[in-house]
């Protein structure tokens, strides 16, 4: 591939002696030689370091030797070097949950013999197809990949520096998105650790987890005791990755005294569902939410109803529950997909759908009520959303061509007599913006931001700080249409610009920005403060100052104090109304 013009060096500008180097070592010197961003001894990137040209001039170099050797606690294991990262993939962290382990607590990974090939992803949890997965725009901007379902998923991934060291790296647990429905910890590019873990001296760690019908079918009411966690296996396949990761990180390079889990969209609610999990208690210590501040479970009697939703499909009845166990791993799925539907059919917004419950067992309480545990407040929070989420132009050609005209015409049935108030509300936070801007914010800040903030507000009254973010970088794709859309903010905080060219255009603006906010994740991994050289200052949240770092274009990110609360108060007093 040819290198970027503005490249500090070319491939044959490296130093003679290359050949002579340990391979890691001559990967390492060509990214500080060709302008990449170097791990200094602070053991995180420099934002302030040339960063534009590392992963379009370094060719990729893949090693599989037996240096990518691992034991874990089920047997050995070997994964692959990619341009000096090892990674392993697909690695067993529970048994199977087909069968008679259905809708019962995980079980650990039973133990093999020899070396377990971990070079492919392993089966994901079976889900539906998303409707959006047909759109143009959006499979050029997401470029998802699906994997293969099958209900042996319980597997995990991880991304390292070093293997078989006495380096205590910081550990970043990744939960993917999709709701508690879909997705899978392989469905974006940005999800690739590589980046992180080269330029940022950390080790990441992502894994599958049980999803829908498979992951929170309420059958206390039916199964009686042995079924009596079945409304939250799901979210005990997540503890028993957390453990897999305490008895087995420190072996992959990773220090299991300094783990941080993050989310986004539906795996930031994920992240807030550990928080109020005694299982979980000790399994982490600091975590992030990205566009998933929704901090409210389902409650019992709406999981029993999906259950008995699900019984109803299949023509079942409480005598008949051991057929579940036997039936069809699709006809299960279309089941639970109509089954949810039942359900939902004539229920107010927002519809009943599959979800963790508090059940009084695996999970007592919300993560942010008064009740909540101690556990809560020792935890170091980082949360935040992107400008529009679902609110921007994507799969509309037409979108910035919105008339003020048409804003008032399309807010008026929601907001009536007030309309023109919020509006006004918004033109004042951003005096250079559109229509269809004005449009976008108030979707993002409806759908994510106010939740965020209640989040943020709740947490600041706990002893570990909070940090608030809002990402508002704009890409050049598509002619700059698609405004900062739900995941787009992943690309940045994975430090995956290259891989994920086609929703950022692969710039220099967005390298600038990927590694100024890498850094900071990094950062707050590392020590519960995302500071670092490259990033103007970020202090934390509270009700009375309520900072907030402004992710942007063109090299302007920077802190602001609750730039939008008038218009946002405005708005989340319009949705009580």
């Amino acid at each position: 591939m040819k290198p970027d013009a503005n490249s500090a060096a070319s491939m044959h500008d490296l130093p003679a002696d290359a050949a002579s180097l340990d391979r890691r070592d001559w990967i390492r010197q060509a990214v500080t030689i060709l302008g990449g961003t170097a791990v200094g001894a602070t053991g995180f990137a420099s934002a302030a370091a040339p960063v534009a040209t590392m992963a379009t001039a370094i060719p990729t170099r893949v090693v599989t030797s037996d240096t990518a050797v691992v034991e874990t606690s089920a047997g050995k294991i070997k994964g692959f070097d990619r341009n000096g990262v090892y990674i392993f993939r697909g690695i067993p962290y529970g048994d199977t949950t087909a069968g008679e382990n259905r809708f019962l607590p995980p079980r650990k990974a039973q133990p093999w013999t020899g070396v377990r090939p971990s070079t492919g992803w392993g089966p994901v949890s079976p889900h539906a197809d998303r409707a959006s997965w047909r759109n143009d725009e959006e499979q050029f901007l997401y470029q998802w990949d699906d994997g293969f379902s099958g209900e042996d998923m319980l597997r995990i991934n991880v991304w390292t520096p070093a293997v078989n060291d006495t380096v205590k790296r910081p550990v970043l647990v990744w939960i993917h998105g999709g709701a508690f429905t879909s997705g899978s910890s392989q469905e974006l590019r940005a999800y690739d650790g590589g980046n992180l873990a080269r330029r940022h001296d950390a080790v990441l760690v992502s894994m599958n987890h049980r999803l829908n019908v498979f992951g929170f079918l309420d059958l206390t009411e039916v199964g009686g005791e042995k079924y009596a966690k079945s409304g939250n296996v799901g979210m005990l396949d997540l503890v028993l990755a957390l453990e897999w990761v305490r008895d087995n990180i420190g072996r992959f390079g990773g220090d299991p005294s300094n783990v941080t889990i993050f989310g986004q969209s539906g795996g930031g609610r994920k992240v807030s569902t550990l928080l109020a999990m005694p299982s979980a208690k000790g399994l982490f210590h600091k975590a992030a939410v990205f566009s998933g501040s929704h901090i409210r479970q389902n409650t019992t009697e709406v999981s029993r109803r999906l259950a008995a939703g699900v019984m109803a499909e299949l023509g079942l009845t409480r005598t008949d529950l051991a057929k579940l166990h036997q039936i069809d791993m699709n006809q299960l799925l279309i089941a639970g997909i109509a089954g949810q539907r039942r359900v939902a059919q004539g229920a107010p917004a927002p519809a009943p759908n599959w979800g963790p419950v508090v059940d009084g067992n695996v999970l007592p309480q919300h993560a942010f009520d008064p009740a909540a545990p101690a556990m809560v407040a020792t935890i170091p929070l980082l949360v935040g959303n992107t400008f529009a989420e679902f609110g921007g132009g994507m799969n509309d050609p037409v979108a910035h061509l919105l008339t003020m005209e048409q804003l008032q015409a399309k807010l008026q049935p929601t907001y009536k007599a007030r309309t023109g108030e919020l509006i006004a509300a918004y033109q004042k936070v951003f005096p250079q913006a559109r229509p269809f801007e004005i449009a976008a914010v108030i979707t993002g800040t409806t759908t994510y931001r106010i939740n965020a903030v209640q989040q943020a507000e709740l947490k600041s009254a706990q002893a570990a700080p909070v940090y608030m973010y809002w990402f508002n970088w704009r890409t050049p794709v598509l002619d700059g249409r698609p405004l900062p859309f739900h995941c787009q903010d992943l690309n940045f905080w994975f430090d995956n610009i290259d891989l994920a060219a086609q929703p950022t255009g692969g710039t220099d603006d967005a390298r600038y920005l990927a590694a100024q906010m890498s850094g900071a994740f990094v950062a707050f991994a590392r020590t519960g403060r995302p500071t670092h050289p490259g990033l103007p200052a970020w202090a934390p949240f509270t009700v009375a100052q309520r900072n907030t770092m402004m992710f942007e274009n063109d090299r302007r990110s920077g802190q602001r104090a609750d730039p939008d609360q008038q218009a946002r108060d405005l708005l989340r007093s319009l949705q009580k109304a």
